[in-house]
């Protein structure tokens, strides 16, 4: 049995290195391997949130029931522009109870508040009051104003 082991094993030593050299011819020989394309994915163009912000911006005004009627007209084109940008911005990023302030021309500010976010028909909806103080008279707006799927900020019901 002691021969027969001698005589298997450098047998068995050069079968296995003739294995080995087959493995690497077939490695190199080997055909090249083709990737399938992956398939591209449409997505629907969503506005930047710059876009939305401009958009929203130009719809979220004053004369739309932001502020008191009785105000609107007492309002320069600056008095009128920083209300539009405070309301929009306290609306979008306010926190709720944490005024926004801005100041016009010729001593005119104003401030608006905010409560939470409240999901009203899958809207995002939030309470808010806009104080306008114009030559020592405060005009108080009260009122709801939700987002639409566009961004923009209308109100839908309020009180002086």
């Amino acid at each position: 049995m002691n021969n027969f082991v001698r005589l298997a094993l450098p047998a068995l030593a050069l079968t296995l290195a003739g294995c080995t050299g087959m493995g690497q011819q077939a490695v190199s020989q080997s055909q090249p391997v083709v990737v399938a394309p992956q398939p591209t994915i449409a997505t629907p163009s969503l506005p930047s949130p710059s876009q939305t912000t401009q958009v929203a911006l130009q719809t979220t005004n004053v004369s739309s029931g932001f502020v008191d009627p009785a105000v609107v007209p007492l309002l320069t084109a600056k008095d009128s522009a920083e209300a539009n940008s405070a309301q929009f911005y306290a609306l979008q990023f306010g926190r709720p109870g944490a005024p926004r302030n801005w100041t016009g021309d010729a001593g005119t500010t104003g401030s608006v508040a905010v409560g939470p976010y409240v999901r009203v028909n899958n809207l995002d909806c939030r309470e808010f009051t806009h104080t306008v103080k114009v030559r020592g008279t405060d005009y108080v707006r009260k009122g709801t104003a939700c987002r639409e799927v566009a961004g923009n900020w209308s109100v839908v019901s309020g009180a002086a």
